[in-house]
Order: C-alpha cells, then structure tokens, then sequence
C-alpha cells in the first residue's frame, strides 16, 4: 500500500476501487458513488497504473477482482474507515457552539452598541470568545478578515448573505451648556453662526451642507476629526453642534438634539453581513441570530 499512501494521492481512486470491487460492475458503481461511468473507469485504470498491478478481469458478467484486488481490499477499506472518521470528525468540530467568532463594526457601533449586546450574548453562548475588528473601514470577508460584518453600506459580493437590520437615525446634537452660553437655534441657517463638530478627510456634513444650499468651508469647524467618537466626546464636552447617531445621544441626557424635525438627514441601513458558505459553522450562526434579533432593539 505504499503507492497508496504516497503524497498526494488521490482518495477517490479508492473510493472507486472499493466501489467497483463492492458492485462488481463499472455501471453499479457509477450508480453508488453518483459518478459517470467513464470516470470510474479512469479511476481504476489510474490506480492499476500506479500499482503496477491489474485489479478487476473485465468479463461479459462484469468485473472480476484478481489476487491482487482482494489482497488490498482490506488496506483500502481501513483507509475508507479512517477517511470517514476524520469528516465525521471535522462536520463535528464545526457543529460545536463553541470558540471564536471575529466581529468587524464601525467605531460608533463597537464602542457603544456591541459590549452591552456581548454581555448578553455571554449569557446565551458562554463558550463563544469573540474577537471585535474596531474599524470605520469595510472588512473584507471574502478574505476571512472577519466572521461577520456589521456594516452601513450592504455588500455586493454575490458570495456574501446580508441581512437588513433596520435603519439608523441621525440627528444635530449638542451638549445643554453650550447651548445655553450661545443660544437656541430655531432654523438650518442657525448652523452657519455656531460652532460646528464634523470630518477633516471625510466631507460627509460638509456635503449635506451643499445638499440643503448652505456650502461651508473647512474654516466653519471648530473642530475636525474623521474619529466619530472624538467627535461625539466633544460634542459631550459642550464645545460645538455635531452630528451623530441618536443611539449615541442617548447615552447622555444632558446632550439634546438641535433643529428636530428640521434637518434633512437621512438615515443610514445597518447590515449584518456573513459569507455564505461560513453561515453553516454553528458558532457563527449563533452569534449571527443573537445579532440579528438584538441589534433592532438599541438602534
């Protein structure tokens, strides 16, 4: 059986081998193995090639095993029983609930949505650890950076199965005393005469200011960083009027919205992304289902 073991020896020159030699006939173990005839033919010529050896007389009653055929048959079927063993093994490893699932979010929705959600989940999934990727930038799955994917913008890979959260309102806040040392603001135009919180690379707030009529310049901010949640602490810390999402306001009462009703600001949809075929690890399916029914509730 040394041939047989060689490296990489392909397994389903055994597979046939066992077949034919079981059914005693190219045709029946076509039929077993769900293969087309032709192929199981190769398969058998390609193992007696490599053996050196003739297994099967082709006779008008089919295929008669020769002494060299029997005398392998039992290697080849403790190689079936342990190639057997081992996917019995590996399908059990991937049904286990339990090890890592790695987690990939925006800063905003890592830093306040997620480690309540985790707490929870530890509860439900004890045996699950989970790494969580922090990061404004859009993982990719595709190259296994992550298990799954809470994202803003749905994936478009047709390999990758997304699922619709909800959608996520934003809103002009600021913090009650800066409000209160500068003043209400009563309309849109208010905006351009209050010191504002926004991107310094990421143009979004400049661009909706374009959207309403109102262009500003970098100089209208008193404060830029493309951190969301640099942004969101000065916001707390009374030095401007950003913009968030409400579930960041809500953390901290004395932040309050600005202009409601009053701002266009269309919300973002949330996505929780998985790639297809990882969707059947149990593991990952139980955190993507606690994540599914759970995110809906704190956006």
């Amino acid at each position: 059986m040394k041939a047989l073991l060689r490296p990489g020896f392909d397994w389903s020159l055994v597979r046939s081998f066992l077949a034919a030699l079981d059914q005693g006939s190219l045709l029946g173990a076509a039929r077993t193995l769900r293969m087309s005839q032709p192929t199981v033919g190769r398969h058998i010529a390609e193992l007696e090639s490599q053996l050196g050896a003739v297994l099967f007389e082709r006779t008008g009653r089919g295929l008669v095993p020769t002494a060299t055929a029997l005398k392998l048959s039992q290697a080849a079927r403790d190689m079936e029983t342990g190639a057997l063993q081992l996917a019995q093994t590996l399908s059990g490893a991937q049904t286990q609930a339990n090890g890592t699932v790695r987690i990939t979010a925006s800063v905003p929705v890592a830093v306040q949505l997620m480690p309540p959600l985790l707490a929870s989940m530890r509860q439900v999934l004890p045996d699950i650890q989970v790494e969580l990727i922090s990061s404004n930038q859009v993982s990719n799955l595709l190259r296994r950076e992550a298990d799954i994917a809470v994202r803003m913008v749905r994936p478009d890979q047709a390999t990758l199965v997304a699922r619709k959260i909800g959608d996520v309102g934003l809103g002009a806040y600021a913090h009650r005393t800066y409000l209160a040392r500068r003043g209400p603001l009563r309309q849109p135009t208010d905006l351009l005469q209050h010191d504002l919180i926004g991107g310094d690379t990421d143009q979004t707030i400049q661009q909706g200011f374009e959207a309403m009529g109102y262009p500003v310049g970098r100089d209208a901010f008193a404060l830029r960083s493309d951190d969301f949640i640099v942004q969101w602490q000065a916001v707390r810390a009374g030095l401007g009027v950003g913009f968030c999402a409400d579930y960041m306001a809500r953390s901290d009462p004395e932040v309050v919205r600005v202009l409601p009703g009053l701002l266009p600001i269309p919300p973002l949809p949330m996505w929780l992304a998985v790639h297809r075929e990882i969707r059947t690890n149990r593991r990952i399916r139980a955190v993507y289902d606690f994540l599914a029914e759970a995110l809906p509730h704190v956006i």
